[in-house]
């Protein structure tokens, strides 16, 4: 009797569709496309302006169609979210201000300008999104523009859609800006009136539902701030009673579920996907107030397989069951800004596999489905999504013996190198006898247009195999003669055959799939296009061999082979959800083993293995810090140190707060590393002010996220500023990270200054010029 009756009660909520974001590319980049054709000014800003409404409509238009019935306005951005949300709030860094700010200016705090470096960028938490860190030091906050409410009368006017403007809430904003550390309280005092008055706006013009993005809420915090979410949004609810507010948190479940779910807003919305069922829990045990709606996110936004409708219907029922909610918004667990559009532009897979997939659009058609289904709409064939899901995990691709068996028996594999750092780095220092302050850079150049043309032929069979090797062949070439003309001491290849250092390697390996329109939003105008790694993972060719050696055979300087590692292949790749992702990892990391072995048997002896996404993937909770980083040492030396002790093994990570990974960093035994600082103005540096760290290392010297030239002054100071951490003989020059976004003459003119800010140096220390 009692089951019965809590049956009848799941069959009582009312559910609405809800969606938190959509991705703002295009379905092929015509977002991207725009914002490039601006800059290089072959269209007026009108006409951009123009290109972009269209594909903000179209995007507000199809989840309208589809039946979404809470839809976003105002997720748009030029560039990012962050960004927008500095803009709006008058928060423009001194060396960009100006009485009458305009999307030049908004552009130039972003990628910078000839007199002022652009603003520092980070990942967004522990994703590949990327935001610009506001500047919030002697900022004087204003609310210059109501965004969101001009998003939000456009959808109404041009669509008739009443849609749900998304807000950066304030807390959230401030906690991710830079100048706040001091007086935080004061800080957020001083915002809090220009959100209470940006929401009575909303409110004021018809808006009935905001959405509020907290997810700093899902981190680990004293609990003691969860007075300053308390005071601000009594403060707003005051200001604004009559606007319904819904309070966003994703990526991880709340450490203070209790507290949280009191605030004084309408509807919470939480991750029941990236929250290690540990939200379950805490409904469990606290239940959910029955004067709210919960705002379920049961569909995995941060992913691209399909979900299996039946399972996630039983799991919404107990939510509504456990809750006593009369209303739950269904919704993605974040916003869908991180996955792709459609899974339609893909005709050519495989059908097991694309009956397996759900990008943005195919998400939305599961959040209405669920919906319907909750309401009691018996509509949806959840059967089809239970039976791809089934035959996709049952398929050969997922069922590789030979593959399962070398995991199974990994306890049989070394991953120690013979000798310390200590010993063999004397051992390279003997063959490679490079100078002082030695230079290199991170592995890419330019993919001009011209070689995006010949990839783009001969992917279309318009070039044969053998033309565009040749044209590879040239161009690395021509980019050896360059770094020997610019004396540079190691060199690289330039990576021309390479599309993505991520998708490349999908396409040589089994187990990876690459789409043809799979993009999603890195930074600014940056589209990466992750790979699908949707079975075992297995070496199947030499992967990158015919590059190096071509190229070592073109110079008496060592070439360095270069290699993406397994955590960041993970990182960036969209990783099949039935089995772990560190056994998907050390898949990975067999099989690049066998191309390192590869490498230096064909006599490439100094090895990069780039980690740039070891420190984006450290989980948002410090409780699940320890497993994730022993997973990802080890997947490292999986790859890496079956190689001789005078082969040199380089690796490369980006962006600050390394302070939280240090003995990480240390324990991957890599004999250098380089790790990007210049676009967080050298503050990395204070860990090794601190730290004592004993291996090779190269912090970089200029931004290469912007187009701007550095001067030779600008990175001699970075370089000055580093010295007093870092023994100077330790220490190597070079770019933050690769250089395949730029052009070509403004990376020579960089690497220019990079080199002889280097040998001035040089000087200083009195060494002689090999």
């Amino acid at each position: 009797m009692l089951e019965a009756r809590r049956k009848e009660k799941r069959y009582m909520v009312k559910a609405i569709s809800s969606n938190l974001g959509y991705p703002r590319l295009g379905e092929k980049r015509e977002w991207k496309r725009a914002l490039e054709r601006y800059w290089n000014g072959a269209i007026s800003q009108e006409e951009l302006e123009k290109e972009t409404k269209q594909i903000r409509l179209q995007s507000l238009k199809k989840q309208q169609e589809k039946g979404v019935e809470l839809i976003p306005v105002g997720d748009f951005s030029y560039y990012d979210h962050i960004l927008d949300t500095s803009l709006t709030f008058g928060v423009i860094p001194k060396r960009f201000e100006t009485d009458q700010p305009s999307l030049d200016t908004y552009f130039e705090i972003a990628r910078g300008r000839e007199n002022a470096v652009a603003s520092e960028m980070t990942k967004w938490f522990n994703t590949n999104y990327h935001y610009i860190v506001p500047e919030l030091k002697d900022a004087a906050p204003h609310l210059a523009f109501n965004r969101p409410l001009k998003y939000y009368l456009e959808a109404k006017e041009e669509l008739g859609i009443d849609g749900k403007p998304v807000v950066v809430g304030p807390i959230t904003y401030l906690k991710l800006g830079k100048g706040s550390e001091g007086d935080f309280e004061g800080l957020l005092d001083q915002f809090i009136p220009l959100y209470t008055q940006l929401i009575k706006e909303l409110e004021e013009g018809g808006v009935k539902w905001v959405q509020i993005d907290e997810p700093y809420l899902a981190t680990s915090f004293p609990k003691e701030e969860l007075a300053l979410y308390k005071k601000t949004y009594e403060a707003i609810r005051a200001a604004a009673p009559e606007i319904k507010i819904e309070l966003q948190t994703y990526f991880e479940s709340l450490d203070y579920y209790e507290d949280i779910v009191k605030l004084p807003v309408d509807a919470i919305g939480i991750d029941f996907v990236h929250d290690h069922g540990e939200s379950l829990e805490a409904l469990e045990k606290f239940g959910f107030p029955a004067d709210k709606i919960l705002g379920v996110g049961i569909i995995n936004g941060r992913n691209v397989w399909r979900s299996d409708l039946a399972k996630q219907k039983a799991l919404l029922e107990k939510i509504v069951t456990l809750a006593k909610a009369e209303i739950i918004f269904v919704q993605p667990s974040n916003s869908l800004l991180h996955v792709p559009v459609t899974k339609k532009t893909e005709p050519d897979l495989e059908e097991v596999l694309w009956n397996g997939l759900s990008f943005a659009d195919e998400k939305l058609d599961e959040i209405v489905l669920l919906t319907k289904a909750l309401n009691g709409e018996e509509t949806a064939d959840f059967a089809a999504s239970t039976n791809a899901v089934a035959a996709l995990n049952a398929s050969s691709h997922r069922n590789n013996n030979e593959v399962q068996t070398a995991i199974k028996n990994l306890e049989n594999v070394t991953v120690e190198r013979d000798l310390p750092f200590a010993e063999r780095i004397k051992q390279q220092h003997e063959w490679l006898k490079l100078p002082l302050l030695p230079t290199t850079t991170i592995g890419s150049f330019p993919q001009s247009p011209e070689v995006r043309k010949k990839r783009a032929e001969w992917l279309k069979g318009n070039l044969s195999d053998s033309d565009y090797d040749t044209y590879i062949k040239a161009e690395i070439k021509r980019w050896i003669e360059i770094q020997e003309d610019l004396d540079i001491d190691v060199l690289v290849h330039g990576e021309f055959e390479r599309t993505d250092m991520v998708e490349y390697f999908g396409q040589k390996l089994a187990g990876f799939k690459a789409t043809k329109f799979g993009w999603v939003q890195s930074y600014g105008s940056r589209a990466v296009r992750p790979p699908l790694i949707y079975g075992d993972v297995a070496f199947t060719e030499e992967i990158t061999v015919k590059e190096s050696v071509y190229a070592q055979s073109l110079t008496d300087r060592p070439v360095k082979g270069m290699l993406t590692a397994p955590v960041t292949i993970i990182n960036w790749s969209f990783v099949r959800d039935d089995i772990p992702k560190s056994e998907v990892a050390n898949q990975v990391g067999l099989a690049l083993r066998t191309e390192v072995e590869a490498l230096e048997a064909n006599g490439i002896r100094v090895i990069q293995v780039d980690e740039p996404a070891l420190r984006e993937g450290l989980p948002l909770k410090e409780s699940r810090w320890k497993e994730y980083l022993e997973d990802a040492v080890y997947s490292f030396k999986l790859t890496t140190t079956s190689v001789k002790n005078d082969t040199q093994i380089h690796t490369h990570m980006c962006y600050s707060d390394f302070d939280d990974i240090i003995d990480t960093i240390s324990a991957l035994d890599a004999d250098v590393i380089s790790i990007e600082t210049s676009r967080s103005h050298g503050e990395i540096i204070s860990t090794f002010e601190e730290v004592t760290y004993d291996k090779e290392i190269g912090l970089g010297v200029y931004d290469i996220h912007s187009p701007r030239v550095p001067t030779v002054e600008e990175i001699q100071d970075n370089i000055k500023r580093a010295l007093r951490a870092i023994d100077v003989k330790q220490f190597w020059i070079n770019p933050d990270c690769g250089l395949k976004t730029r052009k070509e003459p403004e990376t020579i003119a960089a690497l220019k200054d990079m080199v002889k800010a280097t040998k001035e140096i040089r000087a200083e220390y009195q060494v002689t010029e090999k």
